[in-house]
């Protein structure tokens, strides 16, 4: 599998910290800052690719893959959780406001010498 597209987001729940929202909003914002119209350019099918995603956030067993994966509307999604992100604490109103970073790579099973760049 080849990368070809990278695109990051972020996102946050600001009441709830619910850490899997903010993944979501995060996969939202990376998806809202790219199009794919490289498929449709060279006929490829957008069921040949991998969607691969990692979220970074302060408690990565709190963040549902699978809620996460469904945000994705092409592909074969993959989501991987790692610590990252940030956790802002409101100690006067005991609150916690979650963000949460995102990184959508989109891969291909491409031969690189089926491929010549021209200038």
């Amino acid at each position: 599998m080849k990368r070809l597209i990278l695109e990051m987001g972020t996102g946050n729940d600001l009441y709830g910290e619910d850490y899997t929202k903010a993944a979501c909003r995060a996969v939202q914002d990376a998806l809202h800052h790219s199009s794919l119209v490289l498929f449709r350019s060279l006929g490829l099918s957008h069921e040949d690719m991998q969607v691969n995603v990692t979220i970074g956030v302060q408690k990565p067993d709190s963040v549902d893959t699978k809620i996460v994966a469904d945000e994705l509307p092409r592909g074969n999604a993959v989501v991987t959780v790692v610590k990252g992100g940030l956790d802002v604490h409101d100690k006067d109103n005991d609150t916690c406001s979650v963000i949460a970073t995102a990184a959508v790579e989109a891969c291909l099973d491409i031969n690189p010498d089926d491929w010549e760049l021209t200038r």
